[in-house]
């Protein structure tokens, strides 16, 4: 069966829970987490930390290393992911550390909570409800609710803008309110422009996804971009249910160029995504040209994606909607419903029958 992306039918058929909806809601997901972040109470002393430590996994934890990208570049204090059980041993009174979970009922992020509730750290929570809202409630720790019914990956939105306007709030990031309206407005713009009405010839997401079927994929990003690879990674895996893979410069410059050789029969199955922005360091985006030349010289296909906008946040959330829309059309050429993770939830359910 040859899917025409442009047949109101076939989104009918294939996306029955409205994937395409949440990723056009995006913009206005940005906006409400923005302002109840900043509105959100919390206590005057969570400003005086030198590091954040964020908890979570999968598309909970995106929206801190997207954070964590915009720290490195804007000279702000250190934020890492931790995306496992217990707790970094730097964890003292200096840290906040934030569980973020979309459920409130992620494993890992369960565990190292309670282990965060011993610890002198500032505290705080994010999340639908779940055992964490409890936990937090039960242990007086601020708590950051939102309401959002949708797959976790769905609600990136609320996940990243939370975080981000409550360290605008604490002063812990140098994001000014007209940067995340910069970048709110150019989703807003953008969005219509991806939609499904919008016919292939003058859609971008729906020619990726069209050169991307039956291929391996790689996206390849840099700077403040070397996150919202992996965000193109964790969506085609769960959106387009295909292998994906990321990289990011300068470092697959000193090992993954010379990996194009073998197996010789994958080159032409492999399909290569590099993400720019004007933002990136000279000597990058040189990089960036020379290692397509070598691709070429490999026979393997490659594309560049430019990130729009002025800001950092603006190429990191013009990138990001880009990624999701391509995803999910490739799920539809795919002909599969993009939203259901059948692998995750059962080996979730096999995990929560071992006790240790």
């Amino acid at each position: 069966m040859v899917i025409d992306l442009d047949d109101p039918k076939v989104y009918r058929k294939f996306d029955p829970s409205n994937m395409l909806g949440r990723i056009a809601e995006l913009p206005l997901q940005c906006r409400q987490a923005w302002g109840n972040a900043l509105d959100f109470p919390l206590p005057p002393d969570y400003s005086a930390v030198d590091k954040v430590v964020i908890l979570g996994m999968g598309s909970s934890a995106i929206g801190g290393d997207l954070v964590s990208s915009l720290a490195l570049e804007e000279g702000a204090l250190p934020v890492l992911v931790h995306r496992d059980y217990g707790l970094p041993p730097s964890v003292d009174d200096r840290t906040m550390v934030i569980a973020s979970s979309y459920s409130g009922n992620t494993e890992e992020t369960i565990l190292s909570f309670a282990q965060a509730l011993k610890a002198p750290a500032k505290k705080l929570a994010i999340t639908t409800g779940g055992r964490l809202k409890a936990m937090a409630e039960e242990s007086g720790v601020p708590v950051f609710t939102y309401h959002y019914v949708a797959q976790p990956r769905a609600a990136f939105g609320y996940g990243f803008f939370s975080i981000l306007g409550l360290f605008h709030k604490l002063g812990l990031l140098t994001i000014k309110s007209e940067d995340a309206e910069e970048a709110i407005s150019l989703l807003q713009e953008l969005a219509p422009k991806l939609d499904c009405g919008v016919p292939l010839n003058a859609n971008l997401a729906k020619q990726l996804a069209t050169r991307l079927l039956g291929h391996l994929v790689i996206i390849y990003g840099a700077g403040v971009l070397s996150k919202v690879a992996l965000r193109w990674k964790t969506q085609f895996n769960e959106n387009s249910k295909t292998w994906a893979f990321s990289e990011c410069f300068p470092e697959l410059d000193h090992n993954a160029v010379v990996g194009y050789r073998f197996p010789n029969w994958l080159a032409n199955r492999v399909f290569v995504l590099l993400l720019r922005s004007p933002s990136l360091h000279p000597r990058t985006q040189i990089r960036y040209q020379v290692t397509a030349d070598i691709l070429t010289e490999a026979r393997v296909e490659h594309e560049f994606i430019d990130a729009q906008g002025e800001s950092h946040l603006s190429q990191i959330m013009s990138a990001v909607l880009l990624g999701d829309y391509v995803s999910y059309y490739l799920a539809i050429l795919n002909q599969i419903d993009p939203s259901p993770v059948a692998a995750i939830d059962r080996l979730k359910e096999k995990l929560g029958k071992i006790e240790i």
